[in-house]
């Protein structure tokens, strides 16, 4: 199976500027890419991958207006060729029902506003030195903090600018299911807003995972700062500051409130065999104005997507259950049955 492991980075001045410039040059290409596939479909004709790959890379580096692009690794602007075809082709399947889950829209145009900004390379465009400094292709040796080690070689890294100014490495590597020993036991998990969950077991144990409500804890904080953001004027250096701010309040809640997913999630595929969960529909409840706030705080979707990746790499089975079973109904029953026969 694949996994995607992250690291911080810390580029030098120098090495920010060209990382900017590599981000730029991607995105670019990749907008390219879509309005080249975009006129394409308007007069009726269909390109392949490597056509589009040589009239936005290898014709554009010829012309005056895009001759910049050869200042960059030429891998990255690959890539993100290979980005648009495949956000076309997960379009197309979404249309034609190959593709399960959300429909899934045409690809936009990336914009340089946007606050978090990537580019990704192949091996051919990065390597890890024997005294663990990343070597990124035009870019030079960056220095990682490697807070755990890599199960084996990437074939792949994403760079990563986040909104707060932080630079991130995401490896993709290839790790091999390890599984648990077998235990008795399984579980049943309700979502709730209140709790973040309450896990009933086949033993009959019943616990409530706590929500910590990280978001409500930030919101004093939060709204202070975004009444700073809104006085401060466009386009000035202040209201950058001001919304670096933000941004890293807001990382700080996420890390804060992935962290105890993890846990919680790690805890749940261990001590249990089975994991049954609940099929919500997440994205329908967010829209209900009055619980959309408390819902998104407590990260409902990511903590079940969690769950099925550590229960796929752990040997534990998770069973999702529809969400018109009347189960509540049937318990209250069956009580009800059983106190009669008392």
């Amino acid at each position: 199976m694949l996994a995607r492991y992250r690291y911080r980075i810390e580029p030098a001045g120098v090495q920010r500027a060209m990382l900017a410039r590599t981000f730029g040059c991607a995105r670019v290409v990749f907008n390219d890419a879509v309005r080249c596939r975009d006129e394409a479909f308007l007069v009726g004709t269909r390109l392949s991958p490597a056509e589009v790959q040589r009239r936005v890379i290898t014709e554009a580096k010829a012309r005056v207006d895009r001759a910049w692009l050869a200042e960059v690794a030429s891998v990255a602007l690959v890539q993100s060729v290979r980005d648009a075809h495949r956000a076309y082709q997960n379009f197309f399947d979404s249309v034609s029902g190959k593709r399960r889950g959300r429909k899934v829209g045409r690809p936009r145009f990336k914009s340089r506003k946007d606050t978090r900004q990537s580019f990704r390379l192949t091996r051919n465009g990065f390597t890890i030195r024997s005294d663990g400094w990343l070597h990124l292709a035009k870019i030079g040796d960056v220095r990682v903090r490697w807070s755990r080690d890599l199960p084996c070689e990437p074939s792949s890294v994403t760079i990563i600018r986040e909104p707060d100014g932080h630079y991130y490495a995401s490896f993709v590597v290839e790790v091999c299911p390890t599984p648990l020993p077998v235990v008795g036991q399984e579980a049943g998990v309700d979502l709730g807003v209140k709790r973040l969950a309450t896990v009933a077991t086949t033993v009959g144990a019943q616990m409530d995972i706590p929500n910590p409500k990280h978001l409500m804890r930030g919101l004093r904080q939060l709204a202070r700062l975004q009444r700073e953001l809104a006085r401060r004027v466009r386009g000035s250096a202040n209201r950058t500051k001001t919304r670096r701010k933000v941004a890293v309040l807001h990382g700080k809640i996420a890390r804060a409130r992935r962290d105890h997913h993890h846990k919680q999630a790690l805890t749940l595929v261990r001590e249990n065999q089975a994991i049954h969960l609940e099929d919500l529909n997440i994205a329908g409840m967010v829209r209900n104005g009055r619980l959309s706030r408390a819902i998104h705080d407590a990260g409902w979707a990511q903590f079940v997507r969690l769950i099925e990746e550590k229960a796929e790499k752990y040997g534990r089975t998770v069973v999702t259950v529809s969400r018109w079973l009347p189960s509540s109904k049937r318990a209250r029953t069956a009580d009800t049955s059983w106190t009669s026969c008392r």
